[in-house]
C-alpha cells in the first residue's frame, strides 16, 4: 500500500513590518541584524532588526541555558520562526537559525542601514510659526530631527535633559511627545518606552558633569546586562555655555552622542564641535531673548513626529515663562493664536506656569512622567483642577518670599549699575522653603525695576558657600567672565559654577566668603 504524506507549506521570506496579529502560528522566514541577546530564566531571546522594524526571536534549550551560543549582537542572520504572541509582544519562535558571513552580511547590513535612512527621512517641513529666527536654523532643526528618528528606529536610547524650570519642562515634555509614540511604533515590546526613553530635569543652570557620569553609568550598565546601545543625549534649555563642555566630553569617550536645544547666550561657542548638532538663535546672530528653548523643542518635535499630539500650548506657555512676549511681542501672538484654538488663554498658561515652577522644586530629579503629563494637560480636566487648586498657594508663597527679601535687601548705587543684595542664610527659612534661593533673587530683582524703573541692575543671593545672580543687559554682567576673575585672582577659593550671561550661581570654600564677594562688587561696579 502507497503512504500519502501530508504536504507542508512553503515558508516565505517576510519583512518584520509585515508581521502582525495575522501572522500568529504561522511560519515565516525572516533575516536581519542581531541588535541585543538577553537571557531569561526560561528562553534566550534575540532583538532582530531588519530596517523595517524590530522583532524578538526566543531560542530555547532548557530554562536559563543559553540557545544558539554562536549568535550573538552584530551578526547578521536568517532564521525560520514560529509567530506567536506574549504578553502582548509579537514574536517570533526559532526554529531554523544560520548566521551570515563575507559579503552576505555585508549586503544584509547595508539594506538595513539604506532602509533605516530612508524611514528616518523628516516628513513634515513646516514650522507652527513664521519667523527668521526658524528659517536660520531649520537647516540644523532638519538634522536633529532626522538623528533623533534615527536613533529610534536604531533601537537606541534616547535621554533628555532640560533645566529645571518652565521653559526646561516645556521643551523635554514637547520632545517626549514626539519620541515616545514613535518607539511604541517601532517595537512590539509594551515596555519599549519606559527602556528606551528618559527624561530628566538638571538642577543647575548647566549639565553637570556629575549629570554626565550618572547619565553614563547607567548606559553602560545597560550596554552591558541588556547589548544595549550607548544613548544619544538631548540637553535641552542647557548646553551652550563652556560649563557644558567637559560633562559633554566625558559622555561622548563612553559612546554617547549629544545634540544641544538651548537659547542663552555664550562668550565663545565650544560646544558646537563636540556635538551631532547645537540649536541655538545665537549661533545664527540673534537674540535668545526672542525665542526660548520650549519654543525650540516644540517646533523640533513637530519636525521629528509629523503626528505629535498635545503640542498646541507648549510654545506659548514656555514664551510666557521666559517673557518672550517683552522681547518679541509678534511671535508670541502667533504662537498664542495657537494656544487659544486648543482652549488655553494667557491667565491659564501662567498659571500652568507658576505650578511647573513650585512641583519641579520637590520632584528635583524624578522623572515623574505621568504627574508631568498631567500638567501638560493629560487630561485636561486633572490640569484644571490642579492648577486652580495650587496656584492661589503659590502666588502667596511668593508674595512671602517678596516681602522677606525687601526686608532683607541691601541696595547700593554706583555710576552706571545698582546692585541688590540679600544674605539668603540670615533672611529665608531653610531647605524645603518656597521659593528657593534663585527664585527669590528672580522676584527681588523683577519687583525692584517695578518699582524704581531701574534698568542697570545685578541682584545678589549670597550665602556661606554660593551666590546666586540675576542681571540686567544694561549692567554689562557677564556670568563666565566673574567665573573667570574669580578663578585667576582667588584660586584658594575654588570657585566652580555657571549658567547663563546673566543668570546663574557658583560655589567656593566658606573662609573665602569675604573675598569672593569683594571681587564680584568690584567688577560689577565698574562694568
Amino acid at each position: 500500500m502507497q503512504k500519502t504524506y501530508k504536504k507542508e507549506h512553503a515558508v516565505h521570506d517576510m519583512a518584520i513590518a509585515e508581521i502582525d496579529s495575522r501572522s500568529f502560528r504561522k511560519k515565516v522566514m525572516v533575516s536581519g541584524r542581531i541588535e541585543k541577546v538577553f537571557q531569561t530564566g526560561g528562553p534566550t531571546v534575540f532583538t532582530l532588526e531588519d530596517g523595517t522594524g524590530t522583532l524578538s526571536l526566543k531560542g530555547f534549550v532548557a530554562p536559563g541555558e543559553r540557545a544558539h551560543p554562536g549568535i550573538n549582537p552584530g551578526d547578521c542572520i536568517k532564521a525560520q520562526v514560529l509567530i506567536d504572541e506574549f504578553n502582548g509582544e509579537i514574536e517570533g519562535n526559532i526554529e531554523k537559525i544560520a548566521k551570515k558571513d563575507g559579503e552576505s552580511a555585508v549586503r544584509i547590513s547595508k539594506d538595513i542601514e539604506y532602509k533605516q535612512r530612508v524611514r528616518a527621512k523628516v516628513v513634515n517641513t513646516e514650522f507652527m510659526t513664521d519667523s527668521p529666527v526658524l528659517e536660520k536654523l531649520k537647516d540644523t532643526m532638519l538634522k536633529a530631527a532626522l538623528e533623533i528618528r534615527l536613533a529610534v528606529i536604531q533601537g537606541r536610547p534616547i535621554v533628555v535633559r532640560h533645566h529645571n524650570d518652565t521653559d526646561g519642562y516645556c521643551s523635554g515634555f514637547a520632545l517626549e511627545k514626539a519620541i515616545v509614540p514613535l518607539i511604541e511604533k517601532q517595537n512590539s515590546n509594551p515596555k519599549a518606552a519606559w527602556e528606551s526613553f528618559r527624561r530628566a530635569p538638571c538642577m543647575a543652570p548647566y549639565y553637570e558633569l556629575a549629570d554626565s557620569i550618572k547619565d553614563t553609568a547607567n548606559s553602560l550598565r545597560a550596554v552591558a546586562k541588556f547589548s544595549e546601545k550607548m544613548p544619544l543625549i538631548l540637553i535641552v534649555d542647557n548646553g551652550s555655555s563652556p560649563e557644558d563642555l567637559m560633562a559633554i566630553q566625558q559622555g561622548k569617550i563612553h559612546g554617547a552622542e549629544f545634540i544641544v536645544i538651548d537659547h542663552h547666550g555664550f562668550d565663545e561657542d565650544v560646544i558646537s564641535k563636540e556635538v551631532v548638532a547645537h540649536i541655538n538663535p545665537h549661533l545664527v546672530e540673534e537674540s535668545g531673548a526672542d525665542f526660548s528653548a520650549g519654543m525650540l523643542c516644540a517646533e523640533i518635535g513637530m519636525l521629528i513626529n509629523e503626528d505629535v499630539k498635545n503640542m498646541e500650548q507648549i510654545p506659548a506657555l514656555a514664551g510666557y515663562a521666559d517673557r518672550i512676549e517683552l522681547s518679541n511681542p509678534e511671535l508670541m501672538k502667533g504662537y498664542m493664536k495657537i494656544a487659544e484654538s486648543a482652549g488655553y488663554d494667557k491667565k491659564l498658561l501662567q498659571d500652568i506656569s507658576l505650578v511647573i515652577e513650585f512641583v519641579s522644586t520637590k520632584l528635583r530629579f524624578m522623572e515623574s512622567r505621568e504627574y508631568i503629563e498631567v500638567l501638560f494637560g493629560e487630561p485636561r480636566e486633572q490640569q484644571k483642577k490642579l492648577v486652580s487648586l495650587m496656584a492661589p498657594h503659590i502666588r502667596d508663597l511668593d508674595k512671602k518670599g517678596l516681602a522677606i527679601g525687601k526686608s532683607a535687601a541691601n541696595i547700593e548705587k554706583f555710576d552706571n549699575v545698582t546692585i541688590q543684595t540679600v544674605e539668603i542664610e540670615k533672611s529665608f527659612p531653610g531647605f524645603g522653603f518656597f521659593p528657593k534661593p534663585g527664585r527669590s533673587v528672580g522676584i527681588l530683582h523683577d519687583n525692584l525695576q517695578k518699582e524704581t524703573e531701574v534698568t542697570s541692575l545685578v541682584s545678589i543671593g549670597i550665602m556661606n558657600t554660593a551666590m546666586t545672580f540675576r542681571a540686567t543687559d544694561k549692567a554689562n554682567f557677564s556670568m563666565h567672565k566673574i567665573i573667570e576673575i574669580l578663578k585667576e585672582k582667588l584660586p584658594n577659593a575654588f570657585v566652580e559654577g555657571g549658567g547663563h550671561k546673566n543668570a546663574g550661581a557658583i560655589g567656593f570654600i566658606p573662609r573665602m566668603k569675604d573675598e569672593v564677594w569683594a571681587i564680584v562688587k568690584e567688577y560689577i561696579s565698574t562694568q
